[in-house]
């Protein structure tokens, strides 16, 4: 059975600080099986606490997914910019919720969220093979032979990328591709299709491992994992 002290369960489910909490609990606001608790400092089982008469919800982890829109950073937080933290409900704000990888400022599209800190690492390695889809437009039509050019391994600059996979949706005087990476190194997606002789100007992740990015989820919107999704996150790392 799980264990926790009252006042960090309180303040990592809510959001509220742990003096906050503290002080919530000493006021006799929070019980265990219907007995009011006052010591924050009791561990109790979480599946079984209540706050003003709610239960708490108890999750070890949060799992989130962002539809991010363009002009926002992917950071925790900034001074002087608009963040995806800025787009997350406040009911749905935890401490230690954290962007997994980021999306460039004008980059938009599916963006996960998390305080499962090892998973994010695991999503984020090459090692586990995660793949992240985007569909990019381009300024101009790529050279003949570009595909097999990307599945060999692109060399930029200062490192060989892993092969990709490049598909043509649409072709045309700026036809839409969709690649698929392994990494997530800056910029790379923009410096791969600028090394094979275009230029992105539009850019949008459409899936990270098996999760694709709905239909129905509105840009700058953000919501919850259901079960399904979340199992399909946390088999992606193995």
């Amino acid at each position: 059975m799980t264990q926790m002290r009252l006042d960090k369960l309180l303040a990592l489910q809510t959001g509220i600080s742990r003096r906050e909490a503290a002080v919530l609990v000493r006021q006799g606001a929070a019980c265990l099986c219907g007995q009011p608790l006052y010591d924050p400092a009791q561990k109790v089982d979480p599946n079984h606490v209540t706050l003003q008469g709610k239960p708490i919800g108890y999750q070890k982890f949060v799992y989130l997914m962002m539809h991010k829109p363009a002009g926002v950073l992917t950071a925790a937080k900034d001074t002087k910019q608009q963040t995806v933290m800025d787009l997350v409900p406040p009911k749905l704000l935890r401490r230690g919720i954290q962007p997994v990888g980021r999306l460039d400022k004008d980059t938009t599209g599916l963006l996960l969220l998390t305080d499962n800190g090892m998973l994010a690492h695991q999503l984020l390695s090459p090692q586990h093979h995660v793949w992240k889809t985007y569909r990019a437009r381009l300024s101009c039509p790529l050279p003949s032979g570009a595909e097999k050019q990307f599945a060999k391994g692109l060399e930029l600059s200062d490192f060989v990328c892993l092969p990709a996979k490049l598909c043509l949706l649409e072709d045309g005087a700026a036809p839409l591709y969709e690649i698929q990476i392994r990494e997530g190194k800056y910029h790379q997606v923009k410096r791969m299709f600028a090394a094979a002789g275009s230029h992105v100007t539009a850019l949008c992740r459409t899936g990270f491992g098996k999760l694709c990015l709905p239909e129905n989820l509105p840009e700058g919107s953000c919501r919850s994992l259901t079960a399904e999704e979340a199992d399909l996150l946390l088999k992606a790392s193995n």
